[in-house]
């Protein structure tokens, strides 16, 4: 199975795609996996200064892939944080892209929708 998102280093510059275009880049869990290991590798290579995340295709991000029904929102197996509540993976992202030592530019190149705009909050 394809990484749900391609990272790569272009100069001094981590570029970020979100790589589900055939569902306008519908977030996942394993995206959100993923997009927070690429921003801790991201923050200990010096040689990275910045971040742009975008997606492929016409979309930004379509907000949750909706395709696995009830299961979709189901965080029973999630990890409890510190004050024993669950924080839901769109959560744990934001979290990392907030407690980034880069910063981190949105390209929105379409829609973005429910998590595709959360995830830009914190963004610089």
């Amino acid at each position: 199975m394809a990484s749900e998102i391609i990272f790569e280093v272009v100069g001094k510059v981590g570029l970020i795609t979100l790589n589900r275009s055939e569902r306008l880049n519908a977030f996942t869990k394993t995206m959100a996996y993923e997009l927070i290991e690429t921003f801790d590798q991201v923050n200990n290579d010096d040689a990275i200064r910045s971040v742009v995340v975008t997606g492929a295709g016409r979309g930004f991000c379509a907000g949750a892939d909706l395709v696995g029904g009830g299961k979709t929102f189901d965080y029973s197996k999630d990890e409890a944080h510190s004050n024993g509540k669950t924080r839901d993976t769109g959560g744990k992202v934001s979290l990392a892209i907030f407690q980034s030592k880069k910063p981190i530019v949105g390209a929105i190149n379409g829609p973005a929708v429910g998590i595709g705009v959360t995830m830009t909050l914190p963004m610089d």
